[in-house]
């Protein structure tokens, strides 16, 4: 992969994190949140997978190990293909986080006067962030086309379906049956049709 490409998506993740950042500054105050626990193993299970997906990140990366390998021979097709993947899915969980607004936090919170988001991407998955960040992670690990960036990936399948679980009974125990008619008709992480998780 060249150079060019591997800034390209270093500057859609950090696109990414400067309107996480901004737009945290707006959030509502909390009512209701995870315990510390599970907070810190997401937050652990995360940096592992920016670690493994980033190794130039200073003090993060694992170099030199049989992680470095391919699992896909370099060529440009790869590389502009993940570049669109990643490029498409942090586009895709950038608008579900702005449509969440001030409901939204980086933990699993219930917000003061939270409300339930149904439309936009929230039609298509109930956790539109979590998908569109794995659709992100997946392109990047498709552009580096090593190992250790898929083992980042998988990670990161890990950390947010375990996030969304926990999210999921959060929502279900403030919205009742809202939630749970919500739950029968969209699909959590993937939008395949006719199947409830």
């Amino acid at each position: 992969m060249s150079l060019s490409i591997y800034h390209a998506i270093e500057l859609v993740w950090s696109a990414v994190g400067g309107t996480w950042f901004v737009a945290a500054l707006t959030s509502k105050r909390t009512a209701r949140r995870e315990p510390a626990a599970s907070r810190l193993i997401h937050i652990a299970i995360m940096i592992a997978a920016f670690a493994l997906m980033f190794p130039r990140l200073p003090l993060l990366g694992v170099v030199g190990s049989a992680l470095d390998q391919r699992f896909v021979r370099d060529s440009p097709l790869a590389a502009w293909s993940g570049l669109a993947l990643a490029a498409g899915g942090c586009t895709f969980a950038v608008w579900a986080r702005l449509l969440l607004g001030r409901n939204w936090s980086g933990r699993v919170t219930l917000k003061q006067d939270h409300q339930l988001i149904r439309q936009g991407p929230y039609a298509i998955v109930r956790h539109p962030i979590y998908s569109g960040f794995l659709v992100g992670l997946l392109g990047t690990a498709l552009a580096l086309g090593e190992w250790r960036a898929l083992a980042g990936w998988l990670l990161a399948c890990i950390g947010w379906y375990t996030k969304s679980r926990t999210e999921d009974a959060f929502l279900a125990a403030h919205f009742g049956a809202a939630y749970t008619g919500y739950r029968r008709q969209v699909r959590a992480l993937i939008p395949w049709p006719n199947h409830r998780s």
